[in-house]
């Protein structure tokens, strides 16, 4: 069955840097939702099957009333998922986690935006002058670039490492059922069998490099492909992953 992943689903679904799926809701259709979460799980059920699910209504007007709520995990029960948690909101939205019995996430949705009129953080204020004398040292030089972070051995299955606020580079094989996730980009010099996700705080110019294809999944600033959607052709090669006007690219590195 054709799937359709392009701007008119009715659920968003990105990848959070702990691995759990933000499901964005952009149309209240409960059966639309319910069936492109089961396309997804067909597809990809290693990846998908029972997967922890987050319900982000904050693309709405409005939300859902209770009943309406209820029915939709039910159904993503269904299709294969589990709903854990409803993303942070407004008061409405913390009313409506409380009756269907499920935990509010505060920070999650911070990964990729900040929340619905959330202001901006205001400048510092500006320092008083002071006296200049000849003991005043000199002004220190910008702060040094965070090194990024290094792994030599092979990351298993069932393992995930987290580069947070700067890249990742492996020197290894990244396994199958493995995750490496990264703020900034991921440099794998092994072969790459399970999933990479780069940009995990929202950064969309972050990219995968890595010389051995064979992925499970990349993803960058939260949007994915799993492997039914990557080209036989690429898979095995050195190829670089990176986002271009809200896609995934992948390409062959020369």
């Amino acid at each position: 069955m054709a799937v359709n992943l392009d701007y008119e689903q009715a659920g968003e679904l990105k990848i959070g840097q702990v691995g759990i799926a933000n499901l964005r809701i952009r149309t209240l259709d409960v059966a639309r939702l319910v069936q492109e979460m089961h396309e997804r799980v067909s597809r990809a059920p290693k990846l998908f099957g029972r997967a922890a699910v987050i319900l982000d209504f904050g693309g709405l007007s409005q939300l859902p009333d209770l009943a309406t709520a209820q029915e939709l995990l039910a159904g993503l029960r269904q299709a294969g998922v589990l709903p854990v948690a409803l993303a942070y909101g407004t008061q409405e939205t913390e009313r409506l986690s409380e009756q269907l019995g499920l935990p509010l996430l505060a920070k999650f949705r911070a990964q990729y935006e900040p929340a619905p009129g959330e202001p901006a953080p205001a400048p510092a204020p500006p320092r008083a002058a002071e006296p200049k004398s000849k003991a005043t040292p000199a002004p220190p030089s910008a702060a040094a670039p965070q090194p990024g972070r290094m792994q030599r051995a092979t990351v298993r299955s069932g393992q995930q490492l987290y580069a947070e606020n700067c890249d990742l580079t492996v020197l290894a094989t990244v396994g199958a059922g493995a995750e490496v996730i990264a703020d900034g980009s991921i440099h794998i010099y092994g072969t790459l069998r399970g999933r990479a996700l780069a940009g995990a705080q929202g950064n969309e110019g972050a990219r995968i490099f890595c010389r051995d294809f064979h992925a499970e999944l990349v993803a960058i600033a939260g949007r994915y492909k799993v492997l039914d959607d990557i080209p036989d052709n690429l898979r095995g090669k050195a190829v670089q992953v990176w986002l271009e006007q809200d896609q995934i690219m992948i390409a062959a590195l020369d």
